[in-house]
């Protein structure tokens, strides 16, 4: 019977929170909109950063979550300012190396990569200056992308650094539109290359233009022909089937010592970053941006907590006859704290509720006008709730309580 009684207490709770709404519509409108506001921001922000997650995840999975890179310095993938003496000491990645590497019976092959930036012209027309991969056969596998026509380096062309490209499809669509140009050549810089292939590449959040207009030759091609930043040479490893990731690792650091002539006790004079630790440098990067979304959000519910404690004070000064003739009817003090409780926490969860709404309206939108997949996580909503409920209960234990504890005489006497 009590649970029954509490439900009719909670029902009728809600129903006077109502009332008190449509009486008071401006107010109350003030009062949920910092609910409404820490919502819909906790909302968005979720949805964005799921979204990303999900796009970085996937760029790993293109790449294979057993892939690892060799670098010249990885600081945390934060490679701001100058680095230190000791890492400018350090020899650069050569192709020799990455050779070396790919002999090694747990590799199943390796990739050298270095970039500059040029124009790819043809026949008088030309693109800004753009990025010029110096790359390997194994690029597509590495990438995840797709060739549009066409096909990748042979063995022997990347060996011989022979004069061949792979255009992205961006750029193709600008120099020759419509018509597929294999085997025309196009000059890029002031040297003639033979398009071999048309490359689309996979979906990515963080690609700027100079990523998506680029072209792809052989790394030798590249290291004899243009000058470029050495410094920016990466070898991406692959490990055979069946080998585990620390144990190829752990190959490519004796061959990389051996073929170095590091002494035993020295210290490496180059980094291997993997999979797990590009993504928990991401992680590093999210866990910022949900803090801030922890702050925005909890300011916008802490406005909002004060409005429920200001409506709820004037609710209970307007109501002190009401308390009174309930009390002189039986009603216990319990009864009244729940009342005004059930009613505080109505008006919150309604801010909250349209909060859901509005923020899943702003990831939608995201979603179909910029390139970021963002989408609701389900844990979003169960917190976005319970917050807005939470922030009801909290701020109105007060007026809540003050309610409850008014003598029965005196607030029949009230005026």
């Amino acid at each position: 019977m009590n649970g029954l009684h509490r439900l009719r207490l909670a029902a009728e709770g809600v129903v006077i929170a109502l009332d008190a709404m449509r009486s008071n519509k401006l107010r109350s409108a003030l009062t949920i909109l910092g609910v409404l506001i820490g919502v819909t921001t906790v909302m968005t922000m979720a949805a964005l950063i799921q979204g990303i997650n999900d796009d970085i995840t996937s760029q790993i999975e293109n790449a294979g979550p057993t892939t690892f890179y060799v670098v010249w310095w990885w600081n945390g993938g934060l490679q701001v300012g100058r680095p230190p003496a000791e890492i400018r000491l350090r020899p650069y990645l050569v192709k020799a190396e990455a050779d070396a590497l790919e002999q090694l019976p747990e590799i199943e092959y390796t990739a050298m990569y270095g970039f500059t930036n040029q124009r790819v012209s043809y026949k008088g027309d030309q693109t800004r200056p753009i990025t010029i991969y110096g790359g390997s056969r194994h690029g597509l596998e590495i990438d995840g992308g797709v060739m549009v026509a066409g096909r990748q380096f042979t063995r022997d062309e990347e060996l011989v650094g022979a004069p061949v490209v792979v255009l992205y499809e961006e750029v193709a669509d600008r120099l020759f539109g419509p018509s597929i140009p294999l085997g025309k050549v196009v000059q890029i810089g002031t040297r003639g290359y033979r398009v071999i292939g048309i490359y689309r590449r996979p979906d990515n959040l963080f690609a700027s233009d100079g990523q998506s207009e680029a072209a792809v030759i052989p790394f030798q091609s590249l290291r004899h022909n243009f000058r470029f930043p050495e410094e920016q040479n990466s070898i991406v490893a692959k490990p055979k089937p069946g080998v585990p990731v620390f144990r190829a690792q752990d190959a490519v650091t004796r061959e990389l010592r051996r073929v170095r002539n590091i002494p035993v006790g020295a210290p490496n004079t180059f980094d291997i970053v993997t999979q797990a630790q590009v993504l928990d440098t991401w992680n590093k990067l999210t866990s910022v941006f949900f803090l801030v979304m922890l702050v925005l959000a909890g300011v916008s519910l802490m406005v909002g907590g004060i409005g429920v404690t200001a409506i709820m004070m004037v609710s209970v000064t307007e109501r002190t006859r009401e308390i009174g003739l309930r009390k002189a009817l039986g009603a216990r003090r319990l009864d009244i704290l729940w009342q005004f409780l059930v009613e505080a926490a109505t008006l919150t969860a309604l801010g909250g509720t349209a909060g859901l709404v509005l923020g899943g309206a702003v990831a939608a939108t995201v979603a179909r006008l910029t390139p970021i997949p963002a989408q609701v996580p389900l844990w979003s909503v169960v917190a976005a709730v319970g917050a807005s409920v939470a922030v009801g209960v909290g701020f109105g234990i007060f007026p809540a309580n003050r309610a409850a504890r008014l003598d029965p005489i005196e607030a029949l006497r009230y005026e």
